[in-house]
C-alpha cells in the first residue's frame, strides 16, 4: 500500500512560491492604502476651502482661525483640523506675497502613516484653486 501526501520538496515549493506572490503585492498594497490616504486629505482640504468660501461672501476676508469664532470646527483658534481619517492636519495661513483678506492657502501636513507617502508630501490648496505638492500632476 502506498503512502499519499505531499513530499516536504513539494511543501518548500508551495512555500517558496506564497512567498513571491505576498513580495510583490505587499508593496502594491501599501502605495493603495496611501493614495486613499491622500484623497482624505484632498477631500478635506476642499471642504475647508468651501467654507472659507462661504466665510469670505459674508466678511469680505478669509480667516487663519479654522476654530470658533472663525469657521467652526470645533478647535482650538491655533489648532489644526484633522482629516476624517486623521492622516493630515489641515492649517490656514495668507498666501505668500498677499494678505489673508485676499488669499488664503490650505496646507494638509501629513501625520501617523501618510509621513511615509514622499511621492507627493504634504498637500495645499488656495482660494486661487491653485493646489500644491511634491508631484502635483500624480497627488492631486
Amino acid at each position: 500500500m502506498k503512502q499519499q501526501g505531499f513530499s516536504l520538496l513539494e511543501l518548500m515549493i508551495v512555500v517558496a512560491i506564497v512567498g513571491i506572490l505576498a513580495a510583490i503585492a505587499y508593496p502594491s498594497y501599501q502605495n493603495y492604502v496611501l493614495r486613499s490616504g491622500r484623497a482624505d486629505g484632498q477631500a478635506k482640504l476642499m471642504e475647508i476651502l468651501q467654507a472659507q468660501e462661504r466665510f469670505y461672501s459674508q466678511n469680505q476676508t478669509y480667516t487663519t482661525n479654522l476654530g470658533a469664532g472663525g469657521l467652526g470646527y470645533g478647535v482650538a483658534a491655533d489648532a489644526a483640523v484633522a482629516s476624517d481619517e486623521r492622516r493630515y492636519n489641515i492649517t490656514a495661513l495668507a498666501c505668500g506675497g498677499s494678505t489673508i483678506a485676499r488669499c488664503v492657502v490650505l496646507t494638509a501636513a501629513r501625520v501617523g502613516a501618510q509621513l511615509q507617502d514622499n511621492e507627493c508630501g504634504n498637500l495645499t490648496l488656495d482660494s486661487r484653486g491653485t493646489k500644491g505638492a511634491t508631484n502635483v500632476e500624480r497627488c492631486w
